[in-house]
């Protein structure tokens, strides 16, 4: 299948257009319990390290920094294992990635999108 991935925020209601589900935050959403969240895929080991994660909420006006820093750590092994989960959904299947993010164009979303997109 091709196509791009959608985007969903945790809170937003499931629906059937969604197809396949995947959690892109590495802590679970609060308030949204794992029967609401309908998830098909936690693909936490491509989500930004707790320290990085930790920057960008520190660092808001430095996105262009978190990008480099996203960038490379997507490059890991654990990474692009978890990438190639996703994109193997993808392959078959409508994917929607699900987040928390308040601000998902400010976020790691477009990051991974991307990746998820080049299929390195």
């Amino acid at each position: 299948m091709s196509g791009d991935y959608r985007v969903k925020r945790a809170y937003d209601a499931v629906s059937e257009a969604d197809g396949k589900r995947v959690l892109v935050d590495r802590l679970w959403p609060r308030g949204v319990s794992r029967e609401e969240a309908e998830l098909d895929l936690w693909a936490k080991d491509a989500t930004p390290s707790n320290d990085l994660r930790k920057w960008l909420h520190a660092n808001r006006d430095e996105y262009a920094e978190f990008v480099a820093r996203y960038d490379v750590e997507l490059e890991g092994a654990t990474q692009k294992a978890a990438l190639a989960e996703v994109r193997r959904l993808h392959d078959a299947h409508t994917v929607t990635l699900i987040t928390a993010a308040k601000d998902v164009d400010h976020s790691h979303v477009p990051v991974l999108i991307k990746h998820l997109e080049e299929g390195a």
